[in-house]
């Protein structure tokens, strides 16, 4: 290959050049902690809630209801534990879905340790949840839902607005985990009807290690982490003034999702590629409209994943099967899913960004011809 290509957007992003350049003052100049009064303090306090204010523009919400985390995980574990420690009172019921990432489903086997009853909502073979499923599920000790935005692994969008106004009739706080989907598609949250969203900073072009909580004013959640103040009293710890301007610059920057458009737009062309070359040796994964503009998940009929992207020298994609002592095993998202073994086993997630060029795709797809001579 004449250069390595990253095609693994969704496992983590590029710091984005805005965010670099928000960042570059606050590793040498602006070290005081944001908490400080004195003049040391201030420019970082400042940068703080800019920050929180830029993240909260492209959810659509008031800063005062953005929790800055370490991540995305730090997040869900926030939204899943904190709602059901501060909803004890009211039941012990969580709603989620089988596709969930390992970031809410193992906090929920966590909980059911505690005496927490969680039901697991299966999916149909696109990775979509049923509302009425989740409708039926609802009991008068539930406490939560959560259903993620859109899934990491197949880009599957979930029904989250229909799922919203069911959660709102009944009076049950929703969370979503939206780390695949800002930046990519709209994820304002009141026409979402969340009163939780989580964020992952290295899934928007911001650095790792930095995340956010949207909690919508009034939503009870109890804290995780103990301590002084920090957060309006929601999470203790130092902010980071340096990772937040570097969350806040990045969603700035993405507010506006139009800009995906080409991405989508080179993943089609990517898939009609595919599909030209191989025809009935490759099948799709995930749903075939409703999916993030970014993501392609498809089956090399009779492969192994692993040995697919072996062939592919240089380039970064992922599998969603994985090899062990001459088996292979299905990623839960598609065993959920219902993805037959002989075709799942082949699984290659392609996830691309906004740097990706279509002549990148065009070497992709040559280093394929060689593996699937007409």
């Amino acid at each position: 290959m004449s250069r390595p290509i990253y095609l693994d957007f969704n496992a983590s992003t590029p710091i984005g050049p805005e965010a670099v350049l928000a960042m570059r003052p606050f590793l040498a100049d602006h070290y005081g902690n944001p908490s400080s009064l004195h003049w040391a303090g201030a420019p970082a306090r400042k940068a703080v809630e800019k920050a929180r204010a830029q993240v909260a523009g492209i959810l659509g919400c008031n800063p005062t209801e953005i929790v800055f985390t370490s991540g995305g995980s730090e997040a869900n574990n926030h939204a899943i534990k904190g709602g059901y420690f501060a909803n004890r009172d009211r039941g012990d019921h969580i709603i989620t879905t089988a596709v969930e990432h390992p970031a809410t489903l193992a906090p929920c086997r966590f909980l059911e340790t505690l005496g927490a009853k969680a039901t697991v909502l299966p999916v149909d073979r696109f990775g979509r949840v049923d509302p009425d499923d989740v409708r039926q599920a609802i009991t008068p000790r539930t406490v939560l839902i959560s259903v993620m935005h859109a899934n990491n692994e197949v880009g599957t969008i979930e029904p989250i607005p229909e799922i919203g106004k069911i959660a709102r009739e009944a009076g049950i706080p929703f969370h979503t985990d939206a780390a695949q989907t800002v930046g990519k598609i709209p994820t304002r949250v009141d026409d979402l009807g969340v009163d939780l969203l989580s964020v992952a900073g290295h899934k928007v072009y911001a650095p790792k290690g930095v995340g956010a909580l949207y909690i919508r004013e009034g939503t009870r959640v109890a804290s995780l982490v103990h301590g002084a103040g920090h957060e309006s009293g929601r999470r203790a710890g130092t902010e980071s003034a340096l990772l937040a301007v570097g969350l806040g610059a990045a969603c700035e920057w993405a507010r506006d999702p139009a800009g995906m458009e080409h991405v989508r737009d080179l993943c089609d062309r990517f898939f009609t590629g595919l599909t030209d070359m191989l025809g009935h040796r490759l099948t799709l994964n995930g749903h075939p409209a409703a999916r993030l503009p970014n993501t392609l998940n498809v089956n090399f009929v009779g492969l192994v994943g692993s040995e697919v992207l072996a062939s592919l020298p240089g380039v970064a994609a992922s599998t969603g099967s994985a090899c062990h002592a001459g088996s292979v095993t299905l990623s839960p998202v598609l065993s959920a899913m219902g993805v037959p073994p002989g075709e799942g086993m082949g699984a290659v997630r392609f996830s691309l960004g906004r740097t990706t060029t279509w002549e990148e795709l065009e070497e992709v797809l040559g280093l394929l011809r060689k593996k699937f001579p007409s």
